[in-house]
């Protein structure tokens, strides 16, 4: 991994909670499914580690962001499905317009003198 990519998945690593709540804005889901659904949205060029994700729920649920139920698969394991609560989407709207917020800001200190449209056009 290049210092580039090491940096930007720090950044990223800072917004897994919103992530996750993100992926679970569109549906109730499992562990793994969450992880997938993360991973086939950047194309597989970022990962999670399910260690990190599995921190990240149970922090959810403590948080009173997110809440678990067991699956009722009728082959297989059973599946701990997580669903987004009401607190949660309002966090999740909270965070991502701080975030873009931020970016804002971070766009017009990298590029002075620029507009960021302009400067994400180059």
């Amino acid at each position: 991994m290049s210092e580039d990519s090491a940096f930007a998945a720090d950044l990223i690593r800072g917004h897994t909670d919103t992530i996750v709540l993100g992926v679970l804005r569109r549906g109730d889901s499992y562990g793994f499914e969450i992880y997938k659904a993360i991973r086939e949205a950047t194309g597989g060029d970022y990962e999670i580690k399910e260690a990190t994700l599995y921190a990240t729920y149970r922090r959810l649920e403590r948080d009173g962001l997110a809440e678990s139920y067991w699956g009722d698969e009728t082959q297989g394991g059973r599946r701990k499905y997580y669903r987004i609560t009401d607190a949660g989407r309002a966090v999740y709207t909270s965070n991502v317009a701080a975030w873009v917020a931020t970016r804002r800001i971070i766009d017009s200190l990298l590029t002075p003198g620029e507009t960021p449209r302009k400067a994400a056009e180059q």
